[in-house]
């Protein structure tokens, strides 16, 4: 019965851990909105997302604090991504996403109009997306193909001429999500047949 229990509630953090993905995700996305709500001069065809942020926005804490809450499940659900590598790239790809993570805590802390703020904002991304790469290039089939096709987009990315920073960071978030959702997806599949095949032994 202790025996069983151990597995359920490993089984559970496991799961937590792949679902953390998605929520750092909606949770960024629910700060912009509350956000924008309380500063109807932002616009995303002229300003950046940090401007939320910034100390002269109203109530920019909502915003920083957001960009804080995602990085503590974004964080949560590269433990997952390493726990369940598969090999050496997988882990180093994992741990680059974890590394990325306390950056996007960093640009909470450092909000828009600090020294520090466009390094660690621009250091998230360039890490997130070099931890999607090596992670694809350790993984098989589908998620191989869904991070590399991630990847090459977010270069293309940054040769489009968009009218502002905000559409530019909106397009790479969501990227960011699509490589959430689907490894997230395939690890709470993983976490529900490790369960099941531990419960049967």
């Amino acid at each position: 019965m202790l025996e069983l229990k151990r597995l359920r509630s490993g089984q559970f953090i496991r799961s937590l851990c792949a679902k953390s993905g998605i929520l750092a995700g909606l949770v960024y996305w629910l700060s912009v909105v509350i956000s924008i709500s309380r500063n109807p001069w932002f616009s995303f065809f002229k300003n950046a997302l940090s401007d939320l942020g910034n100390p002269k926005a109203t109530a920019p804490w909502i915003y920083n604090l957001g960009l804080i809450i995602s990085a503590v499940f974004l964080f949560a659900f590269t433990i997952s991504l390493i726990v369940d590598a598969r090999n050496k790239l997988q882990t180093v790809g994992g741990a680059y996403i974890s590394v990325s993570a306390i950056f996007l805590a960093l640009i909470g802390v450092f909000h828009s109009g600090t020294e520090p703020h466009v390094f660690v904002s621009t250091y998230f991304f360039v890490q997130f997306f070099l931890g999607i790469l090596i992670y694809g290039l350790g993984s098989f089939s589908f998620v191989k193909k869904i991070s590399i096709t991630l990847f090459i987009l977010a270069l293309v990315g940054l040769g489009i001429p968009w009218p502002s920073t905000a559409l530019l960071e909106a397009y790479e978030i969501i990227l960011l999500m699509v490589f959430a959702y689907v490894n997230s997806s395939k690890q709470i599949s993983h976490s529900s047949e490790f369960g099941v095949e531990s419960m049967r032994k």
